[in-house]
């Protein structure tokens, strides 16, 4: 089968075996993936958990139909349309955990649409609901909120009822757009003033939570844009891995400082992080409430631009490789 895999200058489109399922897993005939940040590390050779390295099948998410289900499955049959997390997706078949593989919503939704979902959902209900512990009436910051799944972040958050959604982007015209998709202020974390901006919005108080695709130097900004008894739930760090941090400042404000990450997860931790999801989130899926504009889409054989697009960092929504045949 043909397959995007980690070249030693870049993506490489191979011809590699098809993958046979284990007894816990489906095997999906793939018919569009979703890009994401961590797709690109791979795609440069880095390691992203378990993945990585020359010759790497790329892709954490896509969408198919079942062609094979192992022994232990539960719920799916071949012929199911299903949207799937795992890894090695950027591929003409692709297998998963039958927990990361979920039927598509029978409301015309399309593959390349299902496979802008599985990532999203399962980071941001987690990040939000689980860790983040959101209720009703409370606010929320999305730091990075421009990025397919911080837009989704700024749904599920308008879905719960919070009672102020805040989104950042550094990109003037993708930060507009930031209220089409359930934002209420829209603000600019390279602009010193944005704490101030946090702080008046919430009379003083700051957000009972922020979900953080940032990290890096915003570490004590956000403690001080953070509520007395808040919590910072760390799921990215695209503005880097280390940085200052105020230890006074957290205490004092006594903060819930989380990370959170699927790569350190077992099989059983991930099921049970996916049944949750779609427990509580499947509904407002199905309804159409949920959902991701897709900003462009490449053939697989196009998948070194694909990821030459992301790295551009000029895109809203998602990029989606697609698969015929």
């Amino acid at each position: 089968m043909k397959a995007a895999t980690v070249g030693e200058n870049g993506v490489v489109i191979a011809d590699v075996d098809i993958p046979q399922p284990k007894p816990n897993e489906v095997l999906v005939k793939v018919r569009a993936c979703g890009l994401n940040r961590a797709d690109l590390m791979v795609a440069s050779g880095l390691a992203h958990g378990r993945a990585g390295g020359v010759g790497t099948v790329i892709g954490l998410e896509w969408s198919g139909e079942v062609v094979e289900a192992g022994a232990d499955v539960e719920g799916l049959v071949p012929g199911d349309r299903v949207m799937c997390s795992g890894n090695s997706g950027w591929a003409e078949y692709a297998v998963t955990d039958w927990a990361r593989a979920a039927k598509i919503p029978a409301n015309n939704m399309t593959f390349e649409q299902a496979a802008t979902l599985p990532v999203a959902l399962q980071t941001m209900h987690d990040a939000i609901i689980t860790n983040g512990r959101l209720t009703k009436g409370e606010s929320v910051l999305i730091q990075g909120a421009s990025s397919g799944v911080g837009l989704l972040g700024l749904q599920i958050a308008r879905a719960l009822g919070a009672a102020l959604v805040i989104g950042t982007s550094t990109n003037a015209g993708r930060r507009a757009r930031l209220t089409e998709f359930g934002a209420d202020l829209a603000l600019n974390s390279s602009d010193p003033g944005w704490v101030d901006a946090v702080l008046e919005a919430t009379d003083g108080k700051g957000v009972d939570l922020i979900v953080d695709q940032i990290s890096g130097t915003l570490a004590n900004q956000n403690m001080a844009a953070t509520a007395i008894c808040g919590r910072i739930v760390n799921v990215g760090r695209l503005g880097g891995t280390t940085g200052k941090f105020d230890f006074n400042l957290h205490a004092l404000r006594r903060i819930d400082y989380i990370g959170v990450t699927f790569r350190t997860r077992s099989v059983e931790e991930v099921r049970e992080i996916t049944q949750r999801m779609h427990a509580d989130l499947d509904g407002a899926v199905e309804a159409g409430d949920l959902s991701l504009p897709i900003d462009s889409t490449f053939a697989l054989e196009d998948a070194g631009a694909a990821v030459e697009h992301m790295r551009a960092n000029a895109h809203l929504g998602k990029i989606v490789l697609t698969i015929d045949g």
